[in-house]
């Protein structure tokens, strides 16, 4: 398979930055923004159960209502594109079953073949004091923003600019999503789109800011 070469993915990753200000009259191509989506789609995840749900807010009646509870933040409705990422209440039985069937049917193995993996997940998932964080809200919250990432990362590549937000009411999303009776709450927000000629920290008009190298990693 083909390679990126490291210089072009740290280039991309250099010119990214978090958007304040989108400009409101360009879209991104349908092609490209499929190709976000399944970058999110394919992010890994704890036992591979992919325990969030994101959702693509194309209604600006339903962006508007968001953007009033998001501090009136101008990226919620400025932007080309709205994704609310949810993570997944509860992991329960059933959940694990629909994994375990669709995994069978992906691998063409028997349900047998997994009964193994399949103990190994609900003895982990049903004990969520001893998952990571102590809790299944904490577990599913971290897990989601691993998908961010990959969309956030994505965008880049694809020179798509993009703004990952957690200034808004989760609990006011949830209520205009309707996401309680789903099972979902509102954990973070992204935006994405291309970022308007006078966005004040553009990185051409404001240094991006990082640590030196050697402060931040360190090899023991």
């Amino acid at each position: 398979m083909a390679t990126v070469q490291p210089q072009s993915i740290l280039e991309q990753f250099r010119w990214r930055y978090a958007t304040k200000k989108f400009d409101t009259s360009k879209k991104i191509a349908p092609d490209l923004w499929r190709s976000i989506e399944e970058a999110a789609v394919l992010a890994p995840s704890s036992y591979g159960l992919q325990p969030w749900k994101f959702l693509v807010i194309d209604n600006p009646v339903t962006r508007a209502k968001l953007r009033e509870v998001s501090w009136n933040q101008p990226q919620i409705t400025d932007a080309s594109h709205l994704v609310v990422f949810c993570r997944r209440a509860n992991l329960d039985t059933a959940y694990v079953d629909r994994y375990i069937a669709h995994t069978a049917k992906t691998r063409g193995v028997s349900h047998e073949a997994l009964a193994g993996f399949r103990d190994m997940m609900l003895g982990s998932i049903g004990t969520p004091a001893n998952l990571p964080g102590g809790a299944m809200d904490t577990y599913t919250r971290s897990q989601t923003y691993i998908a961010l990432g990959f969309a956030l990362a994505a965008a880049s590549m694809l020179g798509v600019d993009a703004c990952p937000m957690e200034g808004f009411n989760p609990a006011a999303y949830d209520e205009v999503l309707g996401l309680a009776p789903l099972g979902l709450r509102a954990t973070v927000v992204g935006t994405f789109g291309y970022r308007a000629g006078d966005d004040a920290v553009d990185p051409t008009r404001a240094a991006k800011v990082r640590f030196a190298h050697t402060d931040v990693v360190e090899h023991v």
